[in-house]
């Protein structure tokens, strides 16, 4: 069974930075799919960014509230998928959640990887103005 522990939430304030990592206890390539989602009360899990992997490298997707701020990669030695945040803003604040999908010939995106993905146990991450 695929395992996943996420690291690195924390409180920052507006403008700062803060890195996620995701350890999995599975292969992260060739060809799997994993991503990061958030959510906050009352509300539905949001996708952020998913990568795809491949021989040779990983096609990153971001969400558009996310995309230029936030850079998500994988560490394929050390079976880690991280995401690093820059300019962070209080509409940034959830708890975030890395995913897990071994796609086989379906595509990489946030519908699957929501209703087929492996989950961690969240992390929060709390940004004041």
């Amino acid at each position: 069974q695929v395992q996943l522990m996420e690291a690195g939430g924390g409180s920052v304030q507006a403008g700062g930075s803060l890195t996620l990592s995701c350890q999995v206890s599975a292969r992260t390539h060739p060809n799997i799919c994993m991503g990061w989602f958030r959510q906050t009360p009352g509300q539905a899990r949001e996708g952020v960014a998913n990568i795809y992997t491949y021989h040779g490298g990983a096609t990153p997707f971001y969400d558009r509230s996310v995309k230029g701020r936030f850079a998500i990669s994988v560490d394929n030695a050390q079976h880690t998928l991280y995401l690093q945040m820059d300019t962070l803003k209080s509409a940034d604040t959830a708890v975030y959640y890395c995913t897990w999908y071994d796609p086989g010939p379906e595509a990489c995106n946030f519908w699957n990887l929501r209703d087929r993905g492996v989950w961690g146990q969240g992390t929060q991450v709390t940004v004041s103005e």
